[in-house]
């Protein structure tokens, strides 16, 4: 597939809801311990990695009730709360891990209703600015799992409403139902999957934030393109690779996680990084990374 050749990403803020935000986003999944499943060991580097984020100019930090049992949410408040009026935090309700690296949709509207209750004690808001849909429960009509959500948005409790692994046709189903504020499908140089939802994203101005923006498998060896335009931009692998999406869509707004105050900085400064049309049309062709 072909993208446009361009190295025009647009500005480096992006509106989402009602809040302007860096475009660059912080994915909070690993201030929890390594499997995503209870307490970090180190709670304090967790909590000074949030603040971190935010100290570099990161406006948009990414979470979810079942990271870590809910612990990431707890975190993020003890970090942050009372949290800054610039701030989105969006977090995510609609799925389980009931052992660790085990997750399933559960989408009844009453347990929706109970998960973003939770959310939001653990979080200490009244109202949370962007709620997903984690995941789209195949055994609950999906009106009902977006009638949920739009219900809890006209109760106060939702300030906007996004989606996760959508395909463009759940997206436009969704959007008779009112405004869909950001949309987060996996996404990155190694697998483009979701290549028509970012370009349906795209024309209809709906934010898309690639979860796993950075796969770094093939892209760590010596050999790869990635780690040639790197040398030639005196930039690292990861930084190409974030950059490469912010070049392929003025909607993309990448939220790279890590549990590394040095990761954090260098992803953060990605945003700056600018590849040349050359380097983005090489990029883009470069289809044996892509998976079907």
């Amino acid at each position: 597939m072909s993208y446009p050749a361009t190295t025009d990403d647009g500005e480096a803020t992006i509106t989402i809801g009602d809040k302007t935000v860096s475009r660059m986003a912080f994915g909070a999944m690993r201030l929890a311990d390594p499997r995503i499943w209870g307490q970090p060991a180190d709670r304090e580097h967790s909590i000074r990695l949030a603040r971190r984020a935010v100290e570099l100019g990161v406006t948009h930090i990414d979470t979810a009730d079942t990271y870590g049992l809910g612990t990431v949410e707890d975190i993020l408040r003890e970090a942050l709360h009372p949290y800054p009026d610039h701030l989105l935090i969006g977090t995510k309700i609609g799925q389980v891990q009931p052992r660790p690296g085990e997750w399933v949709p559960i989408g009844h509207p009453a347990f929706l209703r109970h998960q973003c209750e939770m959310s939001l004690r653990r979080l200490g808001v009244d109202r949370i600015d962007l709620m997903y849909l984690h995941r789209v429960d195949p055994a609950v009509p999906f009106a009902d799992q977006v009638g949920t959500l739009t219900e809890l948005q006209r109760e106060g409790k939702i300030g906007h409403i996004g989606l996760s692994e959508v395909s463009v046709a759940q997206i436009g189903e969704a959007l008779v139902t009112g405004p869909i504020a950001a949309v987060q499908n996996i996404y990155n140089l190694t697998n483009r999957q979701w290549g028509d939802v970012v370009d349906f994203c795209t024309r209809e101005r709906i934010p898309f934030m690639p979860w796993f923006p950075v796969m770094n498998g093939a892209l760590a060896q010596p050999d790869h393109l990635v780690r040639e335009i790197a040398a030639e931009t005196g930039a690292t692998a990861t930084q190409i690779a974030l950059a490469w999406l912010l070049a392929r869509s003025d909607m993309m707004c990448p939220i790279p996680g890590t549990s590394s105050l040095a990761h954090l900085e260098e992803n953060v400064a990605a945003a700056s990084v600018r590849l040349t049309a050359e380097q983005v049309s090489r990029l883009n062709a470069a289809n044996h990374l892509a998976t079907a």
